[in-house]
């Protein structure tokens, strides 16, 4: 069987955050939850988890996407690959990865495991050269080119210090090499850990090692800060911007937009300044986006615009307008031709077609008819204290300005509502409600009661 072995148990000390290390996101989506994403497009028997502190955050992330394995006391790479070893059958190979290393793709998986079985390889490691290797380990050689061992930093001389060519920590091994020889590592190094590297040294003479040499240096930047966190998310950025300007997307200063990896944008789409788009959203033709909006996993139909809003796991059909400052969330649905304005929220609603939302109004828990108009002000009540409820509203209602529908509700089509009403009552097919208290005028009382006018 071919395995994977993703290592997540690190703490993270130098992030300087209460979330373990390798679940502390990147464009909002776990770091260790994009290695499970490219493994899934290559073909692995079993994915193999290590997790140790804050254990049930991974397990949370992940699922049952993954097997785990428990390493309590960090003790090093090889201690972490060992609290595995139980999970590992069969012959193949074991692909070894770092947890805190979220740009490493399929591409350069599925490279290194093909590099490995047909260079017939014990074990094969990436490799990368920098110009500038600080924090990296060392690859050495010996005189004939071949892999002689792997020196960390810490332990590294000021002439191995040198050296551009250094170890990503992704790794192929042949599962029966790594169970005959995890056990001979032993931990007589400056952090008193056990190295996966030290493998190198243990098989240089009676095996076959190999590299394989990863051209894309930032897609194995690992993650050891928040710097180091922003660094790597400015070239993902950049990546993907320009994938998607190449694509036929209009990016208005692509500096300043970010759109996750999973986002899919349709050529003709335009997308403006600030605008932040992640999870697994898809903008169709046509469409505006922003500036300054906020879209979270949403769907967002041909020749809809959205401006400076905030769209969370829901849908706008085609030819919609969402925004200024409107704010959908929670599996909302705006229908076709739709005008949703400013200052309004939507959350857990279903709206028909050619349905105006102009501005200031709260639609809760509601599911909505074609053609209604929504004045200023209007909301849906639809939480008592203790339970939500539900408004159903047909089509062709007109609902006049700073009413209040108190749920559970049905309204039936073509009624019309007086502005300032409070309705609690069903209302069929046709009717008419006005629901507000009587106005009573007296004249020339003001002063009685009590009001001054302030003299100029």
């Amino acid at each position: 069987m071919n395995h994977a072995i993703i290592l997540a148990a690190g703490k993270g000390s130098r992030m300087k955050t209460d979330t373990p290390k390798c679940a502390v996101e990147l464009f909002k989506k776990p770091m260790v939850e994009y290695i499970v994403d490219a493994l899934d497009k290559i073909e692995i028997d079993k994915k193999i988890c290590v997790v140790g502190h804050k254990s049930e955050v991974i397990e949370g992330i992940l699922g049952d996407r993954v097997e785990y394995a428990y390493q309590d006391v960090q003790l090093g790479t090889a201690d972490a690959v060992k609290r595995a070893i139980s999970l590992i059958c069969g012959d193949g190979y074991s692909l070894i990865l770092p947890g805190d290393t979220p740009l490493i793709d399929d591409e350069i998986l599925a490279g290194i495991t093909r590099y490995h079985k047909e260079s017939k390889n014990d074990f094969s490691i990436g490799t990368i050269y920098l110009d500038n290797p600080t924090g990296f380990g060392r690859i050495i050689r010996d005189g004939t080119g071949n892999i002689a061992s792997i020196v960390e930093e810490v332990d590294a001389t000021n002439i191995e210090k040198d050296i551009k060519e250094v170890n990503t920590g992704i790794y192929c091994i042949e599962n029966k090499m790594l169970i005959e020889t995890l056990h001979l590592i032993r931990c007589n190094n400056n952090k008193s850990e056990y190295y996966l590297t030290d493998l190198v040294k243990l098989l240089a003479s009676k095996a076959k090692v190999g590299s394989y040499l990863i051209k894309d240096t930032y897609k194995v930047m690992g993650i050891n800060d928040l710097y180091s966190l922003s660094l790597v998310e400015e070239s993902l950025k950049r990546v993907i911007n320009k994938k998607h300007m190449i694509n036929g997307v209009t990016i208005v200063n692509p500096d300043t937009v970010m759109i996750s990896p999973d986002v899919k944008i349709e050529s003709g789409a335009i997308i403006y300044q600030g605008s932040i788009i992640m999870g697994k959203s898809y903008i169709a033709k046509g469409c505006h986006i922003g500036p300054y909006s906020d879209i979270m996993n949403s769907i967002i139909e041909e020749n809809s615009i959205c401006r400076q809003s905030v769209v969370y796991d829901s849908i706008i059909k085609c030819n919609a307008t969402v925004g200024p400052f409107a704010h959908l969330r929670m599996n909302s649905i705006v229908g076709e031709n739709d005008r949703i304005g400013n200052f309004v929220e939507i959350k857990k609603s279903t709206l028909g077609t050619k349905t105006n939302v102009a501005h200031l109004t709260y639609i809760g828990d509601a599911i909505c008819g074609d053609e209604v108009n929504f004045g200023c002000g209007t909301v849906t009540v639809n939480y008592d204290g203790k339970n939500k409820f539900k408004t159903k509203i047909g089509n062709r209602v007109f609902i006049g300005c700073n009413s209040n529908l108190i749920a559970p509700i049905n309204i039936g089509s073509d009624v019309y509502i007086a502005a300032g009403s409070t309705i609690n009552q069903d209302l069929i097919d046709e009717d008419f409600a006005i629901a507000r208290v009587r106005q009573i005028v007296k004249h020339n009382y003001s002063n009685k009661y009590g009001y001054k006018k302030s003299k100029l």
